[in-house]
């Protein structure tokens, strides 16, 4: 079945902004600005991330904050399945309400 994601895709996230680079630059200015060390930990930020990007089932968010995960510790592959039945418990319950 063909999908519009594809992985390959992912390390090619820092080029988005050849065409635009002042608005590029902006955008990565604010990303960093969001990630940074503050009342979350970016270990923190990034495993809410992942959440998020569950939620919405964006796979390309999700490729991107698993990564980020692993790489700040907060996470092992068994706890990311756990996280996936949570979040697919969560929007079960919503489409009963």
């Amino acid at each position: 079945m063909e999908t519009y994601y594809k992985p390959d895709d992912l390390p090619k996230f820092g080029d988005i902004g050849k065409d635009n680079p002042n608005l590029a630059k902006k955008f990565f200015d604010y990303y960093e600005a969001v990630f940074a060390e503050g009342e979350l930990t970016q270990r923190e930020k990034s495993l809410i991330a992942l959440a998020v990007a569950h939620a919405v089932q964006c796979p390309y968010c999700i490729d991107a904050y698993t990564r980020s995960c692993l790489e700040t510790g907060s996470i092992l592959p068994p706890r990311q399945q756990d996280l996936q039945r949570q979040l697919l418990y969560l929007r079960l319950r919503q489409q009963d309400l």
